[in-house]
């Protein structure tokens, strides 16, 4: 498509920049707009991907139809089937009435299901349906409606990591991701930093009536070396916050950089051992890792004493001197290097035996109880969190992968 034509794109749509991934992007929205497939925007989150449903929608034979955007992580869990597919009056508490649902109100129009990720397995099966058969079926209702709605998705979550953690349907992704388009991040794209300051700062001048605010040189250089984790959306509410606060209407670099939130650097001391360090947001973090690493401890333990059991079996005379080096992958070995102890054994075969028995059940049962208050931990964690185990997993500093592996071992599914 020639230049023309996608800038008249962006002015109708209110999208500044030049960058040409952006180009890139629109181009491929107006390009797939009159067919029927299906599209699925991915992007930072506040890079402005709601736009493109819209170009698709307005560019598509649809364009007359109804036009309705869903956030999906806005809706709780036990009333999203309701909302997209709606419900038979009686279907449960609080049905007084039957409900249409956004995919009967939208037939012969489009629908853009705004952070797909965050959607229940359940109602990711439901929406597989509609993908492939046009079919649904509301709430509390064992009839069939047919409906044509054309579905355009977004999300920010890296979807081919939630299908290997359990949380996405591999079928519903490349049935989403007919054809994908992904919007750059500001940081991508340092020159429109510069446009859409000056954008925003000329809205914000006819909002509250006053002059615009104008950036020197200087000030512009570390507007676009800016990183901008927040992309579009922070940029406009720096600017928003500079409009208003400040007298002097010529921005400098010293101005500027007082509204800038200053990078995250790790400023904790790293922790000796092995693993990578980490930062840790609280007490109850710290002491979380440390119960882990304690646990991996008992484990390197255990192997330890049996193997010294095994060498006094097969030497009941003899006397074994065995050094223990406490594990060094575990985080937890101090900075300076301890004396090693030294454990001598020359003990009779029956007195082996005997302390056999009880070394082993003394650290089986250490062990459970390191299991139990593991388990007790990640039920809390995921109590607090209403069963949000991407929240729950950062609360206890460990991967949603393990977190996984340990909800299914304990049985907390």
């Amino acid at each position: 498509m020639i230049k023309s034509e996608i800038q008249q794109v962006k002015l109708r749509f209110g999208i500044i920049g030049n960058a040409e991934a952006l180009n890139r992007a629109i181009d491929i929205a107006i390009q797939v707009a009159p067919t029927d497939l299906s599209v699925l925007i991915t992007g930072e989150s506040g890079v402005g991907k709601e736009s493109f449903p819209q170009i698709i929608h307005q560019y598509s034979r649809r364009k007359h139809g109804q036009y309705i955007a869903v956030n999906c992580g806005a809706i709780p869990e036990g009333t999203i089937d309701s909302e997209l597919f709606g419900h038979e009056k009686g279907a449960f508490t609080g049905a007084v009435s039957d409900r249409k649902g956004y995919f009967g109100e939208a037939d012969g129009g489009t629908i853009f299901l705004d952070e797909v990720g965050e959607l229940p397995l359940s109602t990711q099966a439901r929406l597989l349906r509609v993908l492939e058969t046009g079919e649904f079926i509301k709430v509390g209702s064992s009839k069939v409606q047919k409906t044509d709605v054309r579905i355009v998705a977004a999300t920010n979550v890296n979807l081919t990591e939630a299908i290997a953690d359990g949380r996405f349907r591999e079928d519903l992704y490349y049935r989403l991701n007919t054809v994908p388009i992904k919007v750059p991040p500001l940081r991508e794209r340092p020159d429109d930093t510069v446009l859409l300051f000056r954008k925003f700062a000329s809205d914000f001048a006819e909002k509250y009536r006053m002059p615009a605010i104008q950036l020197t040189e200087e000030a512009k250089k570390i507007l676009m070396s800016y990183p901008w984790p927040g992309n579009v959306r922070q940029l406009k509410n720096i600017t928003e916050q500079i409009s208003i606060i400040e007298t002097n209407r010529e921005i400098t670099p010293d101005i500027l950089r007082n509204y800038l939130p200053a990078q995250q650097e790790q400023r904790l001391p790293m922790l000796f051992g092995g693993k990578q360090s980490k930062t840790f947001e609280s007490e109850r973090e710290i002491l979380y890792q440390v119960l882990f690493d304690m646990r991996q401890d008992v484990t390197e333990l255990k192997k330890l004493v049996h193997n010294i059991m095994t060498e006094q079996a097969q030497n009941p005379s003899g006397t074994t001197s065995v050094a223990y080096y406490p594990p060094t992958g575990t985080g937890l070995v101090a900075a300076q290097p301890a004396a090693v102890p030294t454990i001598n054994l020359s003990a009779t075969k029956s007195n082996a035996d005997e302390d056999d028995i009880q070394d082993t059940e003394e650290y089986v049962e250490e062990s459970l109880s390191l299991d139990d208050l593991e388990k007790e931990m990640i039920r809390k964690a995921l109590e607090k969190h209403h069963g949000k185990r991407k929240n729950a997993a950062k609360d206890l500093n460990i991967s949603e992968r393990t977190l996984y592996r340990k909800i299914k071992e304990y049985g907390l599914d």
